[in-house]
């Protein structure tokens, strides 16, 4: 089990007049599964650009397991530890499966093993149910499968807090469920899993902790239960039952 210890405080992020994030702080301590949720341009992939090096804070800073890493480029954020993924998947088109698992993997570790690489990403397309695609280009993969590649190509890297930004946005609901099942699985090994999603039903099916934004602000940290029926949440994001 890795150690988790991600520090957010103050974090801030302006693009000209706008306050896309807006003094954002909390923890993470332990594993757990939180759900990130907020309406539309509430900050939520700004704030996950910030977090994985894609873009530098305007203010405040990111501690991970003791080290700073705000402002520090995203390959350099990866290597201490902390992994995301893409709302549009970002596979290599042009290689096949295995071959886009073997990127990730030696670029953290040069001078691996390939076949150790090879058995590890095996494995991995194994849990998440596409190893007969081992051989095929990414480009002929439908929009899920690419999905579960992008979260496979992240496993590789083994980061001990994973950032997921909408991974169920266009996936047909039998991978959903393998996707789902592999969230569970890869937070059972002992990582922290922060996932960003507008699937209300996934939200609060995997959560164990909510995090509201709006207007780049966190209005809400707690559990689902309590950040459901919190009146914040209700008037900036969820509604009332009336008006459903």
């Amino acid at each position: 089990m890795s150690d988790i210890n991600l520090e957010l405080n103050k974090v801030s992020k302006r693009f000209g007049g706008n306050q896309a994030v807006d003094h954002v702080s909390f923890s993470v301590t332990k594993p757990e599964l939180i759900g990130m949720i907020g309406p539309n341009g509430a900050g939520k992939t700004t704030l996950t650009n910030v977090l994985s090096g894609m873009l530098k804070p305007s203010s405040g800073t990111i501690y991970l397991n003791g080290r700073r890493i705000d402002g520090h480029p995203a390959y350099d954020v990866t290597r201490a530890g902390l992994g995301r993924t893409f709302q549009i998947t970002r596979a290599l088109g042009r290689m096949t499966v295995m071959e886009n698992m073997m990127v990730p993997g030696l670029a953290l570790k040069p001078n691996a093993r390939k076949a150790d690489l090879e058995d590890r990403a095996h494995e991995i397309l194994g849990l998440l149910t596409i190893d007969h695609l081992t051989h095929e280009y990414s480009r002929a993969l439908s929009g899920g499968q690419r999905k579960l590649l992008e979260l496979g190509r992240l496993l590789m890297l083994d980061p001990a807090v994973i950032v997921l930004d909408e991974p169920f946005a266009g996936v047909h609901p039998t991978l959903q469920e393998t996707i789902t099942s592999y969230i569970h699985r890869v937070h059972e090994s002992g990582k922290a899993i922060i996932f960003i999603s507008h699937d209300m039903n996934a939200v609060f099916e995997l959560s164990q902790r909510l995090l509201v934004l709006h207007h780049g602000a966190l209005i809400a940290d707690g559990d689902p239960q309590s950040v459901k029926n919190d009146p914040a949440v209700i008037d900036a994001y969820l509604g009332h039952e009336e008006d459903d």
